[in-house]
């Protein structure tokens, strides 16, 4: 028996009673219509205001929420339906879970971006309007998705053609190892996953101690780069977060061992931690911890609530 199937067959053996699932699907549907509300929210105010859509700093932050927002939709999709209907169709889960596994290695890919434009802010001050351009940001983030879809597809390709036709309709338990089932591309998603976590940290790292250095040599203006460490640090913190995405399965394993009578509560605490957490922090960077943009979100969300309490206000009482 694999990793997989030995995953499958312990939440089958231990599923939770009915009032525990329905706290924990509650749970979780709430904290995900909750920061799902304050992304959309935070998307309004950016497409509003021609001061942060022209702002390449603000169009990575927007890329990443709308990112973050279509993954928790997903993995909240999915922990619905293992409660619900247990096992779907190959092919949906299939799509699903090509969306998740994109929006999930899109995720580290952005936060490097973000972390390499407030290195170039403070180490390169003079050049950063040059080399920070919008459009040179936009053609960043086709090459974030591009690079997910070089890590991704060829699990879909391989299974293609390795997999029987009546495999593709079946129904399964959805998970990424139940789907992309060969040793081989669990193998490879493990390799992938290593890379991935070493050279995002070591990005992380030069940022930091190059940003640390330019603060302590500055004589003026160390403010600007204060804050910038201090958001590198926020980055690597939500970083580690969503990396721990990539050693997932062994933890699950690891928990699984240890606590097999409480399997599946161990399940949730590992999805709240490593699926939801990592979400709800990435409005605050930039959203609620940024001055300008918690300024102008502060303005439209009273705008919205005048509208919505006193119409009259803003449109003028009927004649």
């Amino acid at each position: 028996m694999n990793v997989s199937s030995a995953n499958v067959t312990l939440v089958i053996q231990y599923q939770d009673s009915f009032t525990k699932a329905v706290t924990k699907n509650v749970i979780v549907v709430a904290l995900g219509i909750s920061i799902n509300y304050i992304n959309a929210n935070l998307i309004h105010t950016f497409s509003k205001h021609q001061l942060f859509n022209t702002n390449p700093r603000y169009v990575l932050f927007i890329h990443l929420v709308i990112n973050d927002m279509i993954q928790l939709t997903v993995t909240i999709a999915l922990f619905v339906v293992s409660y619900t209907l247990h096992r779907i169709n190959v092919s949906l889960c299939c799509f699903f879970i090509l969306l998740a596994l994109f929006t999930t290695e899109n995720t580290p890919l952005n936060l490097v971006c973000m972390v390499a434009e407030c290195y170039v802010a403070v180490c390169l001050p003079l050049r950063h309007a040059q080399i920070c351009t919008v459009q040179r940001i936009y053609l960043l983030m086709g090459l974030i998705w591009a690079t997910s879809a070089l890590s991704v597809m060829p699990d879909l390709f391989i299974t293609l053609a390795i997999e029987p036709l009546d495999f593709f309709h079946s129904r399964i338990f959805c998970l990424s190892d139940t789907m992309f089932r060969s040793p081989q591309l669990i193998k490879k998603r493990e390799v992938s996953y290593t890379v991935f976590l070493v050279v995002v940290w070591l990005t992380i790292l030069y940022a930091y101690f190059r940003i640390m250095i330019a603060a302590r040599a500055a004589n003026t203006d160390t403010k600007n780069a204060k804050k910038a460490m201090n958001t590198v640090l926020l980055h690597g913190i939500q970083l580690l977060l969503c990396m721990s995405a990539y050693v997932a399965p062994l933890l699950k394993q690891f928990l699984g061992f240890l606590f097999p009578e409480n399997y599946t509560d161990s399940l949730f605490a590992c999805y709240i931690i490593i699926q939801v957490l990592p979400r709800f922090i990435s409005p605050i960077i930039y959203g609620l911890r940024d001055k300008t943009f918690r300024t102008y979100l502060a303005k439209d969300l009273m705008c919205n609530v005048t509208m919505a309490t006193h119409p009259q206000t803003v449109f003028g009482n009927p004649s």
